[in-house]
């Protein structure tokens, strides 16, 4: 039986005779159903017309998309450490070249991924590598394809490698993570920020939403809770969730004016042009 994919988030389901009579991540207001309504696809016939692509970033940190754009379009992020690698988050397209690549820069340790809309196709991508899949368990009930490859973690951090750490900050999902890598970008420290921090168009900032499709903002307590979990990782640069939503440099003072600046915005203090 075919594992369905949903087509416009790429959230797979478990193998059954039909597509699933609907999808909750979709038909939750932080993502949305487009007009023509729910559509389903498969692994296989995902694998007929896309293919992976990737990107070296810097050493050690390689970026894993599908073209063309598929459902969200977010690219995961392989990292490659010395105790081995982390893939970070996860994309629904899995092919044999993919696995081949992968596996010939040494495979994964882990894979880690930062919120529901991201959970795509990690079964297959667990069992390929035979690899736990680390969610928080907080967004444990949106999990729409269980299985023994997934491994759910509690509290605030979690160590996944040494120097990996996944950090809960919130705001986006309950269990919404983001990771820091202490010795990417020459040792200066990495924040990969998903939507928890998302990198915005300028890519000299962030910004935070409970919903991006449907601009749904976060409250001043979600965004302060974001930012003070941060506070113990220092991080120069930051990689957000589409191939160019890269801060090279600087980012944790970035990720602090974003944040002094959306709360402005919210509260109305302080903005320029207000009338």
């Amino acid at each position: 039986m075919p594992a369905f994919i949903c087509v416009t988030c790429g959230t797979q389901y478990p193998p059954s005779d039909a597509p699933p009579a609907r999808c909750p991540i979709c038909e939750d207001p932080r993502q949305f159903l487009p007009p023509g309504g729910q559509a389903w696809t498969t692994l296989e016939r995902l694998r007929q017309g896309h293919s992976s692509a990737f990107r070296r970033y810097e050493p050690g940190l390689t970026g894993i998309g599908t073209y063309p754009h598929f459902a969200i379009g977010q690219r995961a992020l392989l990292l490659r450490t010395p105790a081995g690698n982390v893939l970070w988050d996860c994309i629904s397209l899995l092919d044999d070249a993919t696995v081949e690549i992968v596996n010939a820069l040494g495979g994964l340790a882990a894979i880690a991924i930062s919120h529901p809309h991201f959970y795509t196709s990690m079964v297959e991508w667990g069992r390929a590598f035979s690899a736990s899949v680390h969610l928080h368990a907080a967004d444990r009930g949106w999990v729409m394809r269980p299985d023994a490859a997934l491994a759910f973690w509690e509290g605030d951090t979690q160590e996944v490698l040494p120097g990996v750490t996944l950090i809960r900050a919130g705001g986006h999902f309950p269990g919404a993570t983001v990771l820091h890598w202490k010795d990417g970008a020459g040792g200066r420290g990495v924040l990969l920020s998903a939507d928890i921090a998302q990198v915005a168009r300028d890519r000299q900032s962030v910004s935070f939403l409970w919903s991006y499709p449907n601009m749904v903002p976060l409250p001043r307590s979600a965004v302060e809770r974001i930012v003070r979990r941060l506070a113990p990782f220092p991080f120069e640069a930051i990689y957000g969730i589409f191939w160019e939503s890269v801060i090279p440099a600087d980012g944790g003072a970035i990720l602090a004016r974003s944040a002094e600046r959306y709360l402005a915005a919210i509260t109305g203090e302080g903005l320029a042009g207000e009338g």
